[in-house]
């Protein structure tokens, strides 16, 4: 079975989860953030360690331990009732985050429409993320160094997932003005899917 999707896209710190977390209280749809998901691990499982090992360096963990993971964590929101596919839209951010992995969950996803959220004012990114270190304890955005690492690796491998799934699902929003603004042009677009 194939899951209707949209995708929530876009640099680290464009507002993604923000997003999405909305989105997931609004009946019929379910958010999945897959850092959230790791995030959740405990650091001693093998899992656990690998993601620690390359989100403490700002690189992506590698394609199947971040699928697998994924597909596990959908099977048990399904299983405990938390995700109904045949009604729920999946709420995707943070994954797929290349092409790679685009090409290993096109049997599982149907995606509907791409969200991208462009956030052009780079300082601004770099703010939201290091407000968020100290807001959510999340090691991986204290660092300067690590979140320039980000978002390079964003550009080199998470950007051409845009091209991969094609211009006519891509809505491009602007990411820089206040969260009420992006949700609003979100559903406005949603509404057409």
């Amino acid at each position: 079975m194939k899951f209707r999707t949209i995708l929530l896209f876009g640099a680290p710190g464009a507002g993604k989860g923000t997003q999405g977390k909305i989105l997931g209280t609004i009946p019929n749809f379910f958010h999945c953030a897959c850092g959230d998901v790791f995030r959740s691990l405990k650091t001693d499982t093998a899992v656990g360690e690998v993601f620690l090992e390359y989100s403490s360096r700002g690189e992506l963990v590698p394609d199947q331990p971040t699928v697998d993971l994924w597909q596990e964590f959908i099977h048990n929101s399904t299983r405990n009732g938390r995700f109904h596919p045949d009604d729920d839209t999946l709420a995707l951010d943070g994954i797929p985050r290349n092409v790679h992995q685009a090409e290993m969950l096109k049997d599982t996803l149907q995606v509907v429409s791409i969200f991208y959220l462009r956030c052009l004012k780079v300082d601004n990114l770099i703010e939201r993320l290091q407000r968020r270190a100290l807001k959510e304890n999340r090691l991986d955005d204290a660092n300067i160094d690590v979140i320039r690492s980000r978002q390079k690796t964003y550009e080199r491998e998470s950007k051409p997932v845009l091209d991969y799934y094609g211009k006519k699902l891509v809505h491009r929003i602007n990411a820089d003005q206040p969260p009420h603004k992006v949700l609003f042009d979100i559903l406005r677009k949603l509404v057409k899917v």
